[in-house]
């Protein structure tokens, strides 16, 4: 933890150092509901979210993103911050990887769910593996991993289809289950993107093995992002 901590005060003092060639931006972005991963973090209902971001030219970048949710708990509010290096190794393959914090309040107790996960992408033309790892994973002290798996079908300019798996796995399931017994589930999903006029439109079929958690469902969500 301290060495994250100490990771952490170090990239952001180096970020800042060279923030006159980083490139702002915000992106807003409405959704039917908030999947996490096929799973419901709004209790099925429409979310929105927004986001301010910065990267440099070394590859370095940032960012915050607030975004309403709702749990059993009071909690209504997501706050996620990261910071993170992008890298492109060449013309088709670029890995990213980083450290993320996710902050939740609303409710006398949502803080105890805060919790930090450090990720990696790789990505290999159109196709991405994804890794995220947190070590005390909703404030429960259990280890807990996602790994996925996407791939990206091009249609035309305006026009993509993501077909994707991804498995979220508790490595400590006496301390967190996402159900009983059950300390691991796979999401699946087929994503239609499109662009038009500056703004990202999608339409996603997912789909969950967990019996009351997660089910299947259509997501459906525009988003615009902003330059600065």
């Amino acid at each position: 933890m301290k060495l994250c901590i100490n990771t952490l005060l170090f990239l952001s003092m180096y970020i800042v150092s060279h923030i006159s060639v980083a490139d702002w931006s915000a992106t807003g972005y409405l959704g039917s509901d908030y999947l996490f991963n096929g799973v419901s973090q709004t209790n099925q209902k429409p979310t929105l979210h927004l986001s301010i971001d910065y990267s440099a030219e070394t590859g370095l970048y940032a960012g915050v993103k607030g975004l309403n949710i709702e749990f059993s708990d009071g909690s209504d509010l997501e706050i996620d911050s990261y910071l993170g290096f992008y890298h492109e190794l060449n013309e088709n393959n670029a890995l990213d990887f980083g450290i993320a914090q996710y902050s939740y309040t609303g409710g006398s107790s949502s803080s105890k769910n805060n919790f930090q996960e450090a990720y990696f992408s790789l990505d290999i033309g159109n196709t991405s593996f994804n890794y995220w790892y947190a070590w005390d994973y909703f404030g429960t002290d259990a280890r807990h991993y996602v790994a996925m798996l996407n791939h990206t079908i091009i249609i035309n300019e305006q026009l993509s289809l993501l077909v994707g798996v991804d498995k979220s796995e508790s490595l400590d399931p006496d301390r967190f289950s996402w159900e009983f017994q059950d300390e691991n589930y796979i999401h699946h999903q087929a994503t239609l993107h499109f662009s038009y006029q500056n703004f990202d439109l999608s339409l996603g079929f997912h789909h969950t093995d967990l019996d009351s958690l997660g089910d299947s469902v259509f997501l459906f969500s525009i988003a615009r992002k902003l330059d600065f």
